[in-house]
């Protein structure tokens, strides 16, 4: 396997103990999204350490936008990748999701061994708190993605055929027929222009790992209905999840609630409460997914499946952004790839409504005093600037203390 090397004097290589401590700094301290996960990347990469310049950071931003997954996890792989070779990639990597994974699998663990312990009311303000949460990255995102007449028309589109029919192969269908439409209507759109990426990586080692991606997302499913393992079938859930997330890390609740939900592997309600708990935590928001592998009621559950979960809906991340970056100007430039990507982008907005409806509303909400609350949340988020950590702490200690006066 083709080992990437320097290509410019001006990225020298670092040890994998440096770039694991750069980014266990960022993973404990990163709260606010991708997005600010993206401006304490810049901050710390090409202002402070000067790792890369102003333009191969943006063109590596561009990249991890343009595949599916959590893009501030790829761009932190892609800058650990540069500095230390693969084994730079996997020590940013768990620098930067482990702390959050960990805090989110013992939160996990307790609420399984204390259920009784945990209030029912810090748990319903933790739900509560995720409506809002959800509510501002549709808007947030519906504004960025669904900008014309056409897009928002896509958009309604698929929320209403996800909300009709719900299922994990209803939202990979919407996904597929977003990017048909998008390459119909979109095509006579530039395509945006691009620098140069100078990443070494080898053609022939990015083929090899396209097409295990590949070879993984069509063969795992396969394997998973003709066997009864409930270890491949989890293995095939996250995995599959991890390959569709386009458009930001929020967009992985709805694809994750329609793979443990149904199945009984997570009760709603735990699923619910480990989301609002996923914003109170720094680093990637794919950790949640941690959380799910420990509260399985299927085994393998607790540390393992929080080890599985994680593993397997990063894993797609790996393949992708070491696969793409040899191929990446050829892509940027092409009109179809942009058109289908201006469609799916737009459909991922209508897949996170019909989650902001079901499950997250119709669990959450249950009358007025619950619709206030998440409101005041929203407005805390939106229009107060509060960190997203703060209001989760907030929501889940009011509602312990509500449901102590009731």
């Amino acid at each position: 396997m083709t080992t990437p090397h320097n290509h410019s004097d001006a990225t020298p290589r670092s040890s994998a103990w440096t770039v694991f401590l750069v980014f266990l700094r960022l993973g404990l301290t990163s709260f606010g999204g991708p997005v600010a996960h993206l401006g304490f990347f810049r901050n710390e990469f090409v202002q402070r350490r000067r790792w890369l310049d102003e333009h191969s950071y943006a063109d590596l931003v561009a990249l991890c936008q343009f595949l599916p997954g959590p893009a501030s996890s790829q761009v932190g792989l892609a800058i650990g990748l540069l500095r230390g070779g693969y084994r730079g990639a996997l020590v940013a990597w768990a620098g930067f999701t482990l702390p959050s994974a960990l805090v989110l699998t013992l939160f996990a663990i307790g609420i399984q061994a204390w259920d009784d312990a945990v209030p029912s009311g810090a748990l319903q303000g933790l739900k509560i708190v995720a409506v809002a949460v959800v509510a501002q990255a549709v808007w947030g995102m519906g504004r960025s993605l669904c900008t014309d007449n056409r897009r928002i028309g896509i958009c309604v589109a698929a929320a209403g055929t996800l909300l009709l029919a719900p299922s994990a192969w209803s939202q990979v269908g919407v996904i597929l027929a977003a990017g048909l439409f998008g390459l119909w209507l979109f095509r006579a759109d530039a395509a945006p222009q691009s620098t140069s990426l100078s990443v070494a990586v080898g053609r022939r080692t990015a083929l090899l790992l396209l097409g295990l991606f590949f070879a993984l997302l069509i063969g795992l499913p396969v394997l998973a209905q003709v066997s009864s393992n409930p270890l491949l079938a989890m293995v095939d859930a996250f995995y599959r999840t991890g390959s569709l997330v386009f458009g930001g890390g929020h967009v992985v609740l709805p694809l994750l609630q329609a793979e443990v939900v149904p199945t009984g592997w997570v009760d709603k309600n735990t699923f619910l409460a480990g989301y609002g708990a996923a914003q109170a935590v720094p680093g990637p928001l794919f950790t949640f997914a941690a959380f799910l592998g420990a509260s399985m009621n299927t085994a393998p559950s607790g540390w393992l499946g929080a080890t599985v979960c994680l593993l397997a809906v990063f894993a797609p991340s790996f393949l992708l952004v070491i696969g793409a970056m040899p191929f990446w100007q050829l892509l940027r430039r092409s009109r179809h790839t942009q058109a289908a990507l201006g469609g799916v982008n737009a459909a991922v907005v209508g897949l996170l409504i019909a989650a902001l409806y079901d499950p997250v509303w119709t669990s959450a909400i249950a009358g007025p005093a619950d619709f206030a609350a998440a409101l005041l949340a929203l407005v805390a988020l939106m229009f107060w600037k509060m960190p997203p950590w703060l209001v989760v702490a907030a929501g889940g200690g009011a509602g312990w203390l509500f449901g102590l006066a009731t």
